[in-house]
């Protein structure tokens, strides 16, 4: 049973204070001086009064209901939830990274401007790519900026192109980025075994086809073994192909996005090189294109001068001439911090921990969906790469009991559920990726209640479809609340 905990507007008692405010040491105006009647509150904020103590134990209790990657392990299908190393929050916080101002002179930024470069140089190794931009604040604004670069390429081939293909398994942010560089989405359908189904690619490519949007391994965690052939179709056509990286995390150091056939990728920075995700972030979707689509990237690009005959010394600057740029997408240079924390990966990986990232990503996909898949339903039945798509469809044609209901029992186990109904081509869908940092151990310990909640849907599949038990609150009114949302509240309620 759970305990009922006192609102704070219960706790409070007159008098009491949570700081004490030295006195003041510039003389004091009346507020009736500095504000007109009619900004001034007319009656007192209410607000509750408590001790510093108090405030303390609230907030301490409130942040350990959160849940993080560093809490536990969190399976968010698509979105490689995995460990980030605190040397990069270190490094990222060095006072001449934190302190710096975007509008410093070049030369009092070198080191900065150089760890750019750096890292770019990395990361085009990585996708095989000519160059990338950093401006991007996460993955879905790093698609609307790679669709954009495409368009501009094409118009400056006296072209219109205004149709973008797009798998149905494809993120949602996909056709949503298409509908809002005011094109138009394709919708390809995906073949038995789960990949693109080329024959209806070869049909729906023609002169006004701009590009094809798509994930390689795709989100089904599944690698597109046609890729040669699409990027033929495609390219003979004269179209482009846009790479969304949010799975990358599955085939670092094996293969490039770049020798696939891909002219423009996009990173997630905040996923695959191990920097906070989500509310841990901000983040980063940087930009790679091929050498032809260079002139069109997002200005400035970090260029290098060989060292100086004066000093012996290089020098890095910010380059704003860029023949077809599509100009700023960010304020400033994007978020740079998170490059910094991305750099203090890649040296701290190297060339071959990248590598070892991949195959125990994959490997660990694998050993968790080969114990799940004698519980749940596995419509696509073969080696995954980094993820996996299962189903609750068997026990919901047996027991009622959904997708989601399993997902909120897992709350009851202490286990942040996976990805819900996506994609959506796979019924009462549960989209899992592990990630390399996760032990077999804590492998076993989701696949165990996993295990359990299907046996209890079994037993008594009304406690799974009336979970969770254990939380703070009980199953919430979703629906309800996303279409009637209460935005304020008060005491008296």
């Amino acid at each position: 049973m759970r305990k009922k905990k006192n609102l704070l507007f219960e706790m409070g008692r007159s008098g009491r204070r949570g700081s004490s405010l030295p006195s003041c040491d510039v003389p004091e105006k009346p507020v009736e001086e500095l504000l007109p009647a009619e900004m001034r509150r007319r009656e007192p904020l209410d607000l509750p009064e408590l001790s510093e103590g108090e405030v303390m134990r609230h907030y301490t209790e409130l942040s350990n209901r959160n849940f993080g990657v560093d809490s536990g392990f969190y399976p968010l299908g698509s979105c490689t939830m995995k460990y980030n190393p605190k040397i990069n929050e270190e490094v990222a916080s060095l006072p001449g990274f934190a302190f710096l101002h975007p509008l410093q002179e070049d030369d009092t930024v070198q080191g900065a401007l150089k760890l750019l470069y750096l890292v770019e140089q990395e990361l085009k190794e990585v996708t095989g790519m000519e160059r990338i931009s950093f401006q991007p604040a996460a993955g879905a604004h790093g698609e609307l900026t790679g669709l954009m670069i495409m368009l501009a390429y094409h118009r400056s081939r006296g072209e219109n192109r205004r149709k973008v293909l797009v798998p149905d398994s494809a993120h949602g942010t996909n056709p949503a980025t298409i509908t809002m560089a005011g094109c138009e989405a394709v919708e390809i359908p995906s073949d038995g075994r789960g990949l693109v189904d080329l024959e209806t690619l070869k049909k729906n490519v023609d002169e006004d086809t701009a590009g094809l949007m798509l994930t390689n391994p795709n989100t089904l965690g599944l690698f597109e073994e046609d890729i040669d052939e699409i990027a033929r179709v495609v390219h003979d056509a004269g179209g482009l192909l846009y790479y969304d990286g949010a799975n990358l995390n599955a085939i670092m150091g094996y293969v490039r996005p770049g020798d696939m056939g891909f002219d423009v990728v996009h990173l997630n920075l905040h996923k695959t090189f191990s920097t906070p995700h989500g509310a841990g972030g901000p983040g980063s979707g940087s930009v790679g294109v091929k050498k032809e689509l260079v002139p069109y990237l997002p200005y400035p690009l970090v260029e290098k001068v060989e060292k100086e005959e004066k000093n012996g010394k290089e020098k890095y600057y910010w380059n704003y001439d860029l023949s077809h740029s599509i100009g700023k997408i960010h304020s400033f240079h994007g978020n740079f911090a998170v490059a910094v924390k991305t750099y203090a990966y890649l040296r701290t990986m190297g060339a071959e921990g990248l590598k070892q990232v991949s195959r125990d990503a994959v490997l660990n996909a694998n050993y968790l969906m080969n114990r799940l898949k004698k519980s749940y339903y596995l419509k696509y039945d073969r080696t995954c790469k980094h993820e996996f798509v299962i189903s609750v469809r068997n026990l919901k044609k047996s027991y009622g009991v959904a997708a989601a209901d399993v997902a909120k029992s897992l709350l009851d186990y202490g286990f942040h559920p996976p990805t819900v109904y996506f994609p959506i081509i796979v019924e009462e869908s549960l989209m899992v990726e592990p990630t390399e940092t996760e032990s077999r151990e804590a492998l076993d310990r989701f696949a165990d209640a996993m295990e359990q909640i299907a046996r209890q849907a079994e037993k008594d599949p009304e406690r799974v479809k009336s979970a969770p038990h254990t939380t703070v609150v009980g199953r919430l009114d979703e629906l309800t609340a996303a279409r009637h949302p209460r935005v304020c509240w008060s005491p008296e309620e």
